[in-house]
């Protein structure tokens, strides 16, 4: 069975960016993510990408490219999407079905009016989009509320997420956000929806990430050293936060554990972690669906400086979307990230010895998560 692996990544342009539509956005990393791999448009067989810019993304992603793919993925899972796509390009290669993928993201939502555009009514969203809900700072507050209520959980527990992700941001030229923050800065920041403030909320940025996933079998024609797919695993368990079975417990506690079967490995055995983080309480959620800790300790865990640089369980090493950018659907830069600190090229944010990263995108709110581990 043909393996997979990641040979290209990339960027576009990011914050804010008036001179880039969507599609230039896409076009640029992936010319970028292709030329880093030795490879072009002309050997893409597989093309992968999600967005809410257009009816078929996929289509008019590719006519704009100029691509005519045998394989097209557009699946859309929220920020998860592009975690998803790395196991289904690896699919299709297993199965022969491609050779070279390419997944792509892109949004201008900074420029465009951010969050405070409107918004389409949700058909499932009767019992709490006319209460006044924000989507989806609201749905997320609501799960931070339940886990305060039933662990005791602190506002300067989450705001922990915040200062760490700031730190790795110092250490990343390309983040959005570099100053320093402290659990004091977080709390006096504006309440957003209680109990999140507004430090607790990722950023609001433009931006565009491409990925360039390969059978092994390519491995000789590319001019990276690839990074392999070792396991993958996804699910979704409702779409309105009032369908989520638990709101303390994510599908992450279904996606990692098929991550790390299909893999091989314990998440004992993972060197650094890429963590979805759209909000500080997407992050606590997270670590503990997965099993790095007992729920109700993700507080505790992450307090201390444990997840900044220099701390034990390096997390989020880009900045994340706290602090590096968040255009939309953020889940392709925690590839990215990945991908380079098991090459060993993030200068002065690298993990020392990383081998294997654990990749967790968590899409809609707190909907959908697919889970990724990724081999140097």
């Amino acid at each position: 069975m043909r393996k997979a692996g990641i040979v290209g990544v990339a960027e576009s342009d990011l914050g804010k960016t008036p001179h880039l539509t969507v599609l230039s956005q896409q076009a640029l990393a992936a010319k970028a993510a292709l030329d880093e791999a030795g490879l072009t448009k002309h050997d893409v067989d597989g093309l992968f990408t999600a967005g809410g810019w257009g009816w078929a993304p996929t289509m008019m992603l590719a006519e704009y490219l100029g691509i005519q793919p045998s394989f097209t993925d557009s699946t859309n899972i929220g920020g998860a999407s592009f975690e998803a796509h790395v196991g289904h390009a690896a699919a299709a290669i297993e199965a022969g079905l491609i050779d070279v993928a390419l997944i792509t993201y892109g949004s201008t939502q900074k420029t465009g009016g951010g969050r405070a555009r409107p918004r389409t009514a949700a058909l499932t969203g009767q019992y709490d989009q006319p209460y006044g809900a924000l989507t989806p700072v609201t749905s997320y507050a609501l799960a931070a509320m339940r886990h305060m209520h039933e662990y005791g959980t602190t506002s300067e527990q989450l705001a922990e997420v915040a200062v760490a992700a700031r730190r790795w941001a110092a250490l990343n030229p390309r983040a959005y956000r570099r100053d320093p923050l402290t659990v004091a800065d977080v709390l006096a920041s504006p309440l957003v929806s209680d109990p999140l403030h507004k430090l607790d909320c990722c950023l609001v940025t433009d931006g565009g990430g491409a990925i360039v996933v390969v059978a092994e079998d390519r491995f000789p024609d590319v001019a990276t050293k690839p990074v392999r797919v070792l396991g993958h695993g996804e699910t979704h368990t409702h779409n309105s936060i009032m369908s989520m079975p638990d709101l303390t417990v994510t599908g992450a506690a279904r996606s990692g554990p098929a991550a790390l079967r299909g893999a091989g490995v314990d998440l004992a055995d993972i060197d650094v972690a890429e963590i979805y983080d759209s909000f500080t309480i997407t992050v606590l959620l997270t670590l503990e669906s997965l099993g790095f800790c007992k729920p109700g300790e993700a507080g505790d865990f992450v307090s201390g400086g444990r997840i900044a640089p220099g701390g034990e369980f390096p997390m989020n090493t880009n900045g994340g979307g706290l602090s590096y950018t968040h255009p939309g659907m953020y889940g392709i830069f925690l590839l990215i990230e990945a991908v380079r600190q098991l090459r060993g090229e993030c200068g002065d944010r690298q993990v020392p010895g990383a081998e294997l990263a654990l990749v967790h995108g968590t899409g809609g709110v707190l909907s959908a998560t697919a889970t990724c581990v990724l081999s140097a």
